[in-house]
């Protein structure tokens, strides 16, 4: 038992609270470590959401960034996981999780890197299967976009897209945990320039009390820090990833309507959106 672990649970026991879930922590591609989180008793329900969000890249000339996840109820996560499983086993003929076998939305949609030699209508299968897993789970989505230009011309000293659309969605997410009335943990994906900026900006967010926003708000509900690991290690990752792929070519006018599989990406993008669960936060 790590030395954290002890104090964790010794600080568990003499505050009595409870445990709420035990969950595998991944803090590099080789190194995992098991953690307790707590709370005080009756405080909270007793259960957790685990959100999983990852963003676009924005490009020199372009308009949008966008930063969003998928919410997974813990009391959910085998099931989902399971789901997830078989749509890779049936589309890979493998269930393990390699780069080999990651689902990529980009990848997936242009036949890139692994996908290169798959048929067209294979690869929309598989965008199809994911679509559905994501409207039958129900799962709760939280994404921001930002109007890159408009937001440089508003503000004299504009803040980086990243850093302001994880100020952003970290907000809406722990809206979400007021609404439900518990706790959360969040995963994202492995980009070596932003970890440590990121993990700083959550953790003075914690420290001051809220985001810095003029209306900004407590972090509280979002316990620990934010754990990243590449995402060929996590399925829920790689939902998020094609979650936010088509996202952010719906909603961002590059549709091409004569083509088969774009008009096919914005059906499957459509019914995601009108699910009852989805909310966009435009900014600004």
């Amino acid at each position: 038992m790590t030395g954290r672990l002890e104090f964790m649970l010794q600080q568990a026991a003499q505050e009595d609270t409870k445990t709420f879930l035990l969950h595998r922590r991944m803090e590099s591609a080789d190194d995992a470590a098991f953690f307790v989180v707590t709370g005080t008793a009756g405080r909270y329900s007793a259960g957790m959401h685990l959100f999983y969000f990852d963003e676009t890249k924005y490009e020199h000339g372009g308009r949008y960034f966008f930063i969003g996840g998928i919410i997974v109820p813990d009391a959910d996560v085998l099931s989902a996981e399971a789901t997830l499983t078989q749509i890779q086993q049936n589309f890979f003929g493998t269930s393990f999780l390699t780069r080999e076998t990651e689902m990529h939305g980009k990848d997936i949609f242009h036949g890139k890197s692994v996908f290169k030699s798959r048929k067209l209508q294979d690869r929309v299968k598989l965008l199809a299967d994911i679509t559905t897993f994501l409207c039958d789970a129900k799962l709760p989505i939280r994404i921001v976009r930002i109007d890159v230009p408009a937001h440089r011309a508003k503000y004299k000293f504009p803040q980086p897209e990243y850093q302001l659309g994880l100020m952003l969605i970290l907000e809406r997410f722990s809206d979400f945990l007021d609404e439900v009335n518990d706790l959360g943990m969040v995963f994202g994906d492995y980009e070596k320039d932003e970890i440590t900026q990121a993990v700083l900006d959550f953790s003075q967010f914690k420290t001051v009390g809220k985001t810095p926003m003029y209306h900004g708000r407590p972090l509280g509900r979002l316990v620990d820090t934010i754990y990243f690991t590449h995402s060929h290690h996590s399925r829920f990752l790689q939902a998020a990833d094609v979650m936010l792929y088509m996202a952010n070519r719906c909603e961002s006018g590059q549709i091409n309507p004569i083509k088969w599989h774009e008009q096919e990406l914005q059906k499957l993008w459509t019914r995601v959106k009108h699910g009852k669960a989805v909310r966009i936060q435009n900014w600004p």
